[in-house]
């Protein structure tokens, strides 16, 4: 389908508009679109006539046959040009041509178009230089220049087109894709819709389908984004909105428009205020609406409504032509002048354009005469309603709002484009109906206007203790609105089926259970510890230290005491199924050795905590880090039950001198991880006192180890990482490839980011079909992950499978740009998407280090940004030894009230025991 400058132009104002314009659709008819073209159509006329009027026969050429000889053509000016090269035509109005400068120097040619409008847009600039491409094409070289001659005076601008060249070339591809489609584009509805032949068909379409661009003012760029997120309706978009309170360095600013909020408003249809919003008026309101012809800048008609106290007088100033503009300026003034204490209320910015025109075409009133100050400070009431009251409609227009507060027009049609229609009608008639109907919407508008402004002004008057009624709507504070927590965790929904079957198949739950346990021994579950069968101990106030006299430097036996140590402290004793009190006096019989010349039996433990027993700190520990309970409200807790005063301050004091007792558990872990085979690795943002911060984990099947860093720079991993031989599982963070290990990347990650952009493209049959054939490999593969477990004697199989789906990628020949990307991205990470299948026990996700992500994720939650980055490394030390217990199996909280430094020795001592108790 070749692309015309009438489809041009039509994709300039909308995609819509240009797909059913190419495919022959007729609109319903708009008469401001239809006078726009019979203008166009005889200023065209009237100026090729005016062109050719000094020119003789000879030197002219009209039509086709102008193109048939372009190069040696002799005329100087040729009209109604049908170029066509290639794929392009263009209706071309004229062409002048300029005669070589020299011998065996090429003529110049310079299209030229006519536009009717005294102001032109970006659009028409854009229309020439289409034009100036195609005869571009035509000649075989770059013509850099072409004309616009418009307005009443015929005025020529000069465009440059080479600068404008690239975008329209752009804008071609973009529509001959669009073209190409069976389908229309999304539908986006934009401010154009009002001069458009298919407003009342795009219109009804966008109301059925509840379309976000129903939503006057939001963005094309922000429908994509809330689009990507799964929001495609305003009903959708009104659950999103979330109450919250300014911080105090904004209270001052403006707040920001809220679409989510009018999508609320509109669905409930209950008028919602957000904040406090000011309006009063102190006089007497003085409501004015004002007609013009925008591309003149002459303003015709101006309409006053003064509101008495029980009545209201209309006043409606009319000027014939543009010199009787001063004339009902003056009346304007004399009017306000016999008011008192007159209070201007416009809505829009046209009416303040107006006022300030007016006074440097026409003279300001007398310096501190009371007109300077009414007319200086004139109040917009849209700025008043802007993001501060939202009404239930789509938009925040006057006719919208008035509407939905039961005001009607005469003429149901009526508007501001349409007045533009009338004015020329009537210049050109001088038909008195015209001329009634124009003053008779202007009256309207301005009784439109009183009725908003006595709205707004009993809705900032109430105090809003609660829901109330106003002008027939229920008025609500937006503060007031209880939010739905969503959930953290997003949903996974696909199109394709194979797609939810993998994911489905990568819940930490399955892989725990039935995938990772046939790559290896089972793991160990926890026990619970109230199922356990324990020795109870009596609680004694004096306890001596029970201590084997072995040098723990050198291993020999020891016969040499020492003096007896103590500590009385306060403590919690734990009983099968209880919690005690007790104020106890630890004795430690302390040795001395004399071939090492060290003393020991008093325990480090003790020795750190002057004022608490271990087992108190062990159940504080307990609670803030596995239980993620609030430091806070763990001491207020222990304090009402049990009656201690422990502050904050002393458990902040616990939790760094744990910190550092489990530092050298924590190089353990780490030493572990490195040593290992495989490690799963990823990173999550950290709030530290406001600013942002990273933790990264390092996890696998039995040790967990996180890590603190400022940045998201990869270097700190590559550092931890440097000795590390074995599978690095992650996600496709380019950080990670400068680590020299084989890798294996996240295919969830890679799923998930696949449907997305099926989802974003629903049209693009390329990417849908190569996303189907990734699917149904990956199904395959999980089905013998989930036989034969992760060994690669089975998987290795489905290399060969894999080689055939890189060979049809590279074979499809994609033309759509997400398909191209996708292919991209397959070939990129081609030796990192399947490593699982060449090695025993690799995972094909990444979901061991997202389950460690979660639980520092519930952590800081609980820390909610108040931490410093010192306190963020004691969390994360014990949170490491936390998580590393439970992929062992082991209680955290009988680890550490255990005292044992070393989580394996813990271990191969619960085994003996367990072992021991069978036997």
């Amino acid at each position: 389908m070749n692309i015309t400058s009438d489809i041009v132009a039509a994709y300039l104002k909308c995609p819509t508009k240009c797909f059913l314009r190419a495919h022959g659709e007729s609109g319903s008819g708009n008469e401001y679109a239809d006078w726009v073209q019979t203008e166009s159509k005889a200023y065209r006329v009237q100026g090729l006539r005016r062109m050719t009027a000094g020119i003789p026969t000879d030197d002219c050429a009209t039509g086709v046959g102008a193109t048939e000889n372009f190069k040696k053509a002799r005329w100087r000016v040729a009209v109604d040009l049908a170029v066509r090269m290639k794929n392009l035509e263009s209706q071309i109005h004229a062409v002048e041509r300029i005669p070589p400068e020299g011998w065996g120097k090429p003529a110049q040619f310079i299209p030229i178009r006519f536009i009717f409008t005294n102001k032109l847009s970006k659009d028409d600039k854009l229309l020439v230089a289409y034009d100036a491409l195609v005869l571009s094409e035509l000649l075989g070289r770059t013509v850099g220049l072409g004309k616009i001659i418009h307005g009443d005076d015929h005025s020529t601008l000069k465009v440059k087109t080479v600068g404008v060249r690239i975008r329209v070339i752009k804008h071609t591809e973009k529509i001959a894709a669009l073209l190409s489609a069976d389908d229309p584009p999304d539908l986006v509805l934009n401010r154009h819709c009002g001069e458009c032949e298919f407003r009342a068909r795009c219109r009804q379409k966008a109301v059925e389908k509840d379309a976000l661009s129903l939503l006057s003012g939001i963005a094309e760029k922000e429908c994509r984004k809330l689009n990507s997120k799964g929001i495609f309706t305003v009903t959708q978009l009104s659950y999103t909105f979330r109450p919250r309170r300014r911080p105090k360095r904004l209270r001052d600013k403006r707040e920001k428009y809220h679409h989510s909020l009018k999508a609320l408003a509109v669905r409930e249809k209950k008028i919602h205020i957000v904040g406090s919003p000011a309006f009063k008026v102190e006089g007497t309101p003085v409501y004015i609406d004002i007609e013009g012809v925008p591309d003149r800048d002459f303003y015709y008609l101006i309409g006053l409504r003064v509101h008495a106290t029980e009545s209201a007088v209309q006043h409606s100033l009319w000027a014939d032509e543009e010199d009787d503009e001063r004339s009902i300026w003056d009346r304007f003034l004399g009017i306000l002048d016999r008011v008192r204490d007159p209070v201007l209320i416009h809505y829009g910015s046209f009416e303040t354009t107006f006022l300030k025109r007016m006074r440097e075409r026409y003279g300001k009133p007398t310096e501190g005469a009371p007109l300077t100050h009414v007319l200086s400070s004139s109040v917009n009431l849209l700025s008043v309603i802007f993001a501060q009251i939202y009404f239930p409609c789509f938009s925040n227009g006057l006719k919208d709002i008035a509407r939905n507060l039961g005001f009607s027009w005469t003429d149901t049609e009526a508007s501001g484009l349409n007045s533009v229609v009338w004015r020329h009608q009537w210049q050109r008639t001088r038909d008195p109906r015209v001329k009634e109907m124009l003053v008779r919407y202007n009256t309207e508008d301005c009784a439109a206007l009183g009725l908003v402004t006595e709205t707004v002004s009993q809705i900032t008057g109430s105090r809003l203790g609660g829901e109330i009624e106003v002008a027939g709507r229920g008025v609500v504070q937006a503060d007031s609105v209880i939010a739905q927590k969503p959930s953290p965790w997003r949903k996974f929904a696909s199109p394709l089926p194979s797609l939810e079957h993998v994911n489905a198949a990568a819940h930490w739950d399955y892989q725990r259970n039935r995938v990772y346990a046939r790559s290896g021994g089972t793991p160990m579950r926890p026990r619970l510890p109230w199922l356990r069968q324990r020795k109870q101990r009596r609680a004694d106030k004096v306890i001596l230290w029970p201590i084997v006299p072995i040098c723990p430097q050198c291993s020999r036996r020891v016969r040499v005491k020492g003096p007896l140590r103590s500590r009385t402290l306060q403590d919690v004793v734990f009983g099968r199924f209880s919690l005690k009190r007790r104020f106890v006096t630890y004795v430690f019989q302390t040795y001395r050795c004399n071939k090492c010349g060290i003393v020991f039996g008093f325990p480090e433990r003790y020795r750190i905590y002057r004022k608490h027993g271990w087992d108190l700190v062990t159940y504080f520990l307990y609670q803030f880090v596995e239980l993620c309970i609030p430091q806070m409200t763990v001491v207020q807790s222990y304090n009402r039950l049990f009656g201690y005063g422990i502050h904050r301050s002393s458990l902040n004091n616990i939790k760094t001198k744990a910190a550092a007792y489990y530092a050298g558990t924590k190089q353990q872990i780490l030493d572990r991880i490195v040593r290992g085979s495989l490690i799963h690795a990823d990173e999550t943002r950290a709030n530290i006192k406001g600013k942002s911060a990273y933790v990264w984990v390092l996890t696998n099947l039995h040790e967990v180890i996180y890590i603190y860093a400022e940045t998201r720079d990869g270097e700190i991993v590559r550092r931890f990482l440097a000795d590390f031989n074995g599978v690095l599982v992650t996600d496709f963070y380019a950080a990670y490839d400068s680590i020299d290990c084989p890798q294996q990347r996240c295919l969830i990650h890679l799923v998930r980011d696949l449907n997305d952009e099926m989802m974003s493209n629903p049209f693009d049959k390329e990417l849908k079909q190569i996303v189907s054939a990734f699917g149904e490999l990956l199904k395959r593969m999980v089905a013998s992950v989930d036989r034969h477990g992760l060994k690669k004697r089975f998987l290795g199989k489905h290399l060969v499978e894999v080689d055939r789906f890189y060979r049809l990628i590279s074979h499809m020949g994609c033309q759509s740009e997400a398909a191209v990307k996708c292919v991209q991205r397959f070939e990129r990470n081609r030796d990192k998407l399947f490593t699982f299948l060449r090695f025993d026990g690799v995972p094909w996700n990444n979901n061991n280090a997202e389950h460690a992500i979660k639980a520092f994720a519930r952590l800081r939650d609980v820390i909610a940004g108040t931490s410093t980055a010192k306190g963020v490394e004691e969390y994360l030390t014990l949170l490491s030894v936390c998580q590393t217990c439970k992929y062992r199996g082991l209680d955290f909280l009988d680890f550490l009230r255990s005292g044992e430094k070393d989580i394996e020795i813990f271990a191969q001592s619960r085994r003996r025991r367990r072992a021991g108790g069978q036997s």
